[in-house]
């Protein structure tokens, strides 16, 4: 994409609504608008950098043997009013009247509709086991929407829903929905720690919130900082085998983990001293088990191997998607600007042409663009009549992770020059060479099952 023909609106100026800096960053590089309070219009990069989110998680949830559907946005009040949960939500819940009179909501879940949907079409133990999932904008009317995309009222979530004839097999699956959110969390370049946390109106025994640490977090933690050295890699996982599911939540449950709601001080005093963090966290995701919460009262049930008929066990399992675009750059940032990771960076690689209409430059630059396109790269072309320095800083802000930048300095002597955004080092070199290290990098991420390690076919034939 070249800049000139790109809408990247960048202010110069800090927005003095913004407090935070994701928020801060998001509107400077030109990501979001505000629509209304805690409502936001996504921008085109920040619209990539979104999509690019969505599609790890696509891809994740697949590997695991879920399969993604679409359920609507508003849903009937009777659901959850079958389900004795319609008022827990309190005033956070959007309510509706259509001109039927007939009560509606706009769903901050959809525990109820999965179920309907579920108790309609399976009967049988010999349908399960069965987790579907769907990734949709959901309203909460916060009373105080704050922060950008990390509190707003609107958000894009993933959610997931698993039915299964027994604890055992329901456990299974959350195990199943904590490795791959491990999978998901690590391709994205974060830390996020799964923590022994409280179930809130969504209700049940076992839940673990995933948080990245960052100052800005909304929720206190207390962790063993040996979890920190923790790293998903690039194994290879049989999502079927419960003993290796079992063992892989173990080794990252067993340190210690929780937030200020579930803080034992008594178990904590157990670490060794040095070990013994405090910090703060965004949450970035949610795993629950709740048994038979909603399918006893919804009539959710199967005949089983004995030919009885039992209500199944399930559980629901979130993922921030917006969210985690705000928890990113608090994460990954600097005093110049966001500084993406490699796998959900809106562009892979920035050019910057220091003399836009020298032949020489302007050659240079179309010869790197198109080779960077054909090994499956997409770079932004910063080919606007601007002076050096607004160039940089603009890459600087919006956070690409390499830039290759060409002057007329450096052409005499064969060499362009290419600079990693997370260290500032940078290294001369010819064109050929710096579109076969920033290929190279990209490669390595791939193969690493950091950066898109699935075939594309995988996530691509259904969407």
């Amino acid at each position: 994409m070249r800049l000139s023909r790109y809408f990247l609106p960048v202010l110069k100026e800090t927005p003095s609504e913004a407090q935070i800096a994701s928020h801060r960053l998001m509107l400077r590089a030109g990501m979001i608008k505000q629509a209304s309070a805690g409502i936001y219009s996504w921008l085109p990069m920040g619209f990539k950098v979104l999509k690019k989110i969505e599609a790890i998680v696509h891809e994740e949830q697949i590997r695991a043997g879920h399969i993604p559907m679409l359920m609507p946005t508003l849903q009937s009040a009777d659901l959850w009013r079958e389900s004795g949960r319609y008022d827990d939500y309190g005033e956070e819940m959007l309510r509706i009247t259509d001109r039927h009179g007939r009560d509606m909501l706009y769903g901050p879940t959809n525990e109820e509709l999965i179920t309907d949907i579920f108790r309609s079409h399976v009967g049988s133990y010999k349908d399960l086991p069965l987790t579907l999932y769907h990734i949709q904008w959901k309203f909460r009317d916060e009373i105080r929407p704050r922060f950008g995309v990390m509190r707003g009222r609107e958000f894009y979530m993933k959610d997931g829903y698993n039915f299964d004839t027994d604890y055992n097999s329901a456990i299974h699956a959350y195990n199943r929905h904590m490795v791959s959110y491990l999978r998901t969390y690590e391709r994205m370049g974060l830390k996020a720690i799964p923590m022994r946390a409280d179930s809130g109106p969504i209700g049940g025994d076992d839940t673990h919130e995933f948080l990245v640490l960052a100052d800005t977090g909304e929720s206190e933690v207390f962790y063993d900082s040996a979890i920190l050295d923790l790293t998903f890699g690039d194994r290879q996982v049989n999502f079927d085998d419960r003993a290796e599911c079992t063992a892989i939540v173990k080794e990252w449950t067993t340190p210690y983990a929780r937030t200020d709601e579930t803080h034992d001080e008594a178990l904590f005093a157990q670490i060794p001293e040095d070990r013994r963090k405090t910090s703060r966290g965004i949450e970035v995701g949610q795993i629950f088990y709740f048994g038979t919460k909603y399918s006893e009262p919804m009539g959710a049930v199967v005949t089983n191997d004995k030919g009885e008929r039992v209500p199944v066990h399930m559980g629901s399992h979130g993922i921030g998607v917006s969210r985690l675009v705000g928890a990113i750059i608090e994460a990954s940032h600097d005093e110049n600007g966001i500084i993406w990771p490699e796998g959900v960076t809106p562009f892979h690689c920035g050019i910057v042409n220091l003399k836009q209409g020298d032949t020489a430059a302007d050659a240079a630059c179309a010869g790197l663009y198109k080779a960077l396109v054909e090994k499956g790269l997409e770079p932004l072309y910063d080919d606007r009549e601007e002076r050096a320095g607004a160039k940089f800083a603009t890459m600087d802000l919006i956070g690409l992770p390499w830039r290759i930048t060409v002057g007329p300095r450096g052409l005499k002597n064969g060499v362009v020059e290419l600079t990693c955004r997370r260290t500032g080092e940078s290294e001369e070199m010819t064109p050929e060479a710096a579109v076969a290290k920033v290929a190279e990098i990209y490669a390595s991420h791939h193969t690493a099952g950091h950066w898109e390690p699935m075939a594309k076919s995988s996530f691509h034939t259904w969407l």
